[in-house]
């Protein structure tokens, strides 16, 4: 099938089979590994993108449900060179730690933060309770999120 969407503000037009997931059309066709593959189920939240602004799990988007859409990979919020600023709030709070789950924990603030630009504690932790992360124990992940909203941060 011609599947044709914008993906990080460009228009891309490519040949996929009807069954590929999205996962699977951002990277190997479009070369994008910043979406990883963890489960494969939706369970880690690992292969998160914004599919029209809102957080998806691509493992379990077929790649024709994004026809005619928008799709947002982490390498989408970079511009010209520099990090988006909630990819700053997130180095800055040291949230950071082996990178695998940090594409989608980053694209699932950021749809946070879209939708509640102020968000509490617990608006954060249901936010981000779909990307699991083996590494950071969360404190850092909602400090990020904090700086990024501009909310005070815990001390």
């Amino acid at each position: 099938m011609r599947l044709s969407f914008t993906l990080n503000g460009s228009p891309v037009s490519l040949d996929v089979p009807a069954a590929t997931r999205l996962l699977d059309v951002l990277r190997d066709d479009c070369g994008l590994t910043g979406t990883k593959e963890g489960c494969g189920k939706g369970e880690c939240g690992a292969c998160s993108v914004l599919l029209d602004g809102r957080l998806v799990n691509s493992c379990l988007v077929l790649a024709c449900q994004a026809q005619g859409r928008e799709v947002l990979t982490i390498e989408g919020l970079e511009q010209q060179g520099q990090y988006h600023p909630i990819q700053t709030a997130f180095l800055e709070a040291g949230a950071v730690q082996c990178g695998f789950c940090m594409p989608g924990m980053v694209l699932a603030a950021k749809a946070l933060v879209d939708e509640h630009p102020h968000p509490t504690d617990e608006q954060i932790r249901r936010g981000i309770a779909g990307n699991l992360c083996r590494c950071t124990g969360y404190a850092k992940v909602i400090d990020a999120v904090k700086l990024y909203a501009g909310t005070p941060r815990r001390s």
